[in-house]
């Protein structure tokens, strides 16, 4: 259902159980999981036109951000699904790499995505839309009331929820041109975070980027290099078949700078809003622009680009990795320098966008606001930068959100549990002065969290909080049966070393000198499940055979693995009371004072992942609180 709002006379007083502000990634999965789990749901964004709009890469996945997508559907969300139904090319990144690194990525139509995603929210139980501008909220014993729209409504709320991505108190940059708006050049949010300022919030201001979008009829794809989609199926979700056709994915295209490029960059990098001193909010590390790319890489003879298609319903492809601040007239020039786009017609200019964010170290691990109760956060409000990154924080928002309406305990996924976990626990205990990008080198244990796993990982878990269908979880429990059926009877059954089988082994350059059984033949970097296919009968699925012969090549690497997880989990059990008085504690040196005061980390396995609490400080911590709470509660610190 769509609510208009035009005037305040027009609209009912009305309350909500959750209130979801923002309907971008973040607020498409909190909103749905908040409205699946049974509270009465109502999400507010400026332009329903707008839901699920992917205002930059027009892609869903990629390097790390697949496993996060994976992990969204595992544990009840869209994203995953919405994709599957979008995407007119997909392929398997790294896949010569080892499982740990490997991640699905889909170039999505820009069209047909946020088309679905709207479709699917229509049809969601217990939600209602409503377009709307939120410029301030009401709190009594803080604890959040109601929101206020800009045209004085007020709609109370048990808990809120803020997904306000790069939309508040906005600005587009290109050159010396600083433009009030949102991405599209849409309205930006005035007042809601100078509201939220004095609530407590502490804002920062932040940078991102967009490339630019170049006409397909002017490019001359034939000085470019082909990039195809995988000739195999994939999909992000686990409960659907995949639905596209291989033979008809979409090509993409790699090119690169050159020395021209970079010599035009270089040379005008006073006229970029960047380096000209017209930026004051800080740009992603791990998504730079052009420019900044050139400054830091200044060895680099080329960079690597990609054009992308959009979408199949208009004629506008994407410059993957071009993203700049540059005026316009030096656009022309930087992209008429790439080959192939000599003669290329931008039909969209690069552009940076600053925005306000507020300090992730004031939010909790469940993502409620550390500063007022039942107001949750996710996305980019939260400093991080990505649709896969706001989508995971979303879904864990909305599940909290419900979970603290029933006086339960929050969903706090573990970094040995999945990317998601990782992810928040960076941000809620180390903070960021910068848009937060997910990397696999951010999971110690990544070898645990592979996109092939999430399921396995986080359905238990989902069905345990009530954010996935009976259905669902039944799938992974006949999935789990499979994987142990598969593997008891590798552990079972040798192979027979009579003059058939030796003549089969030999094919492979594989001599046996005893009989062994095929849980250890497996262990071998020469042979894999289809080799001994041809000795042993395995009707098993082969999503089943994929876990069994990772966990049995990896399973030495893995169990090392596990071993350092007992040990955190062990750091993560001795709990840090909410009431402590750090300035009590003698001999902690200052800057960890400081730090620990500021973070209220709840674990010493958190306390000792903040920046700048020594190893020493966390010795002097744990015996503090063995001496100070041990012998007051019987409490086991």
């Amino acid at each position: 259902m769509l609510i208009m709002i035009k005037n305040r006379k027009e609209v009912p007083k009305m309350k909500f159980d959750c209130i979801v502000v923002g309907g971008g990634h973040a607020g498409c999965e909190a909103a749905h999981i908040s409205a699946f789990m049974g509270a009465k749901t109502l999400l507010i964004t400026m332009n329903q036109k707008n839901i699920a709009d992917m205002p930059c890469n027009p892609s869903i996945g990629g390097t790390a951000k697949g496993i996060i997508v994976r992990e969204i559907d595992a544990l009840g969300g869209l994203m995953g699904r919405v994709a599957d139904q979008s995407h007119f090319q997909i392929k398997m990144l790294n896949s010569a790499k080892g499982p740990a690194v490997r991640s699905l990525r889909a170039q999505a139509d820009k069209i047909t995505y946020p088309q679905n995603m709207f479709h699917e929210l229509k049809n969601t139980k217990n939600l209602e839309l409503m377009e709307g501008t939120v410029e301030d909220i009401i709190v009594e014993k803080n604890k959040i009331k109601a929101i206020v729209l800009n045209n004085g409504q007020k709609i109370e709320t048990e808990t809120l929820i803020l997904t306000t991505g790069t939309y508040l108190k906005s600005n587009i940059l290109i050159g010396n041109e600083n433009t009030e708006g949102g991405p599209h050049g849409e309205p930006r949010s005035h007042y809601l975070s100078d509201n939220l300022k004095k609530l407590g919030f502490e804002i920062q201001r932040l940078k991102t980027g967009t490339p630019q979008r170049i006409k397909h009829s002017s490019i001359d794809f034939s000085k470019l290099k082909e990039e195809v989609g995988d000739n195999e199926y994939y999909t992000f979700s686990w409960d659907h078949a995949p639905s596209y056709k291989l033979n008809e994915q979409q090509k993409c295209y790699l090119l690169y700078t050159n020395e021209k490029t970079h010599n035009i960059v270089l040379s005008n990098l006073d006229k970029s809003a960047m380096y000209g001193g017209y930026v004051t909010g800080i740009g992603p590390r791990y998504c730079p622009s052009i420019e900044d790319k050139l400054v830091r890489f200044k060895d680099k003879e080329r960079h690597q680009l990609f054009l992308e298609p959009e979408s199949l319903f208009y004629d506008e492809w994407y410059l993957q990795g071009f993203s700049t601040s540059m005026p316009r007239d030096i656009q022309e020039q930087m992209v008429h320098s790439l080959e192939g786009l000599e003669h290329a017609i931008i039909t969209k200019y690069a552009y940076a966008i600053e925005y306000d964010a507020i300090n992730p170290l004031q939010i909790k691990p469940s993502l409620e606001s550390k500063v007022i109760d039942n107001i949750f956060t996710a996305g980019q409000i939260n400093g991080t930068s990505g649709y896969e990154e706001a989508a995971g924080q979303g879904i864990i928002a909305g599940i909290n959100a419900v979970l603290k309406l029933k006086q339960k305990e929050p969903l706090i996924l573990k970094r040995n549990e999945a990317y998601i976990g990782v992810l928040i626990d960076d941000l809620v205990t180390k903070g960021t002065n910068e848009p937060y990008r997910m990397l696999t080198s951010r999971a110690e244990y990544r070898l645990l969290l592979r996109h092939d796993n999430a399921d396995l990982r986080l359905r238990d878990i989902a069905w345990k909080v009530g954010s996935i269908t009976k259905e669902q979880y039944e799938a992974t429990r006949k999935k789990k049966a499979q994987i142990t059926e598969l593997m008891d009877l590798l552990k079972k059954e040798k192979i027979k070393l009579n003059e058939e089988n030796k003549s089969k082994l030999k094919k492979y350059n594989i001599e046996l000198s005893s009989s062994k059984s095929f849980y250890e033949l497996l262990k071998r970097p020469d042979i894999n499940l289809k080799i001994i296919a041809e000795f042993l009968p395995l009707p098993f699925d082969e999503l089943m055979k994929e876990q069994v012969e990772i966990a049995i090549k990896y399973e030495g690497y893995i169990n090392k693995t596990e071993r350092d997880v007992e040990r955190m989990l062990k750091l993560e059990e001795k709990q840090i009371p909410e009431d402590i008085d750090y300035d009590k504690i003698k001999n902690i040196a200052s800057e960890a004072r400081q730090k620990l005061k500021k973070v209220r980390p709840l674990s010493i396995g958190q306390a000792a992942r903040i920046s700048g609490v020594n190893p020493s400080d966390i010795s002097i911590l744990a015996v503090y609180l063995k001496k100070e709470y041990s012998k007051n509660d019987g409490r086991d610190l």
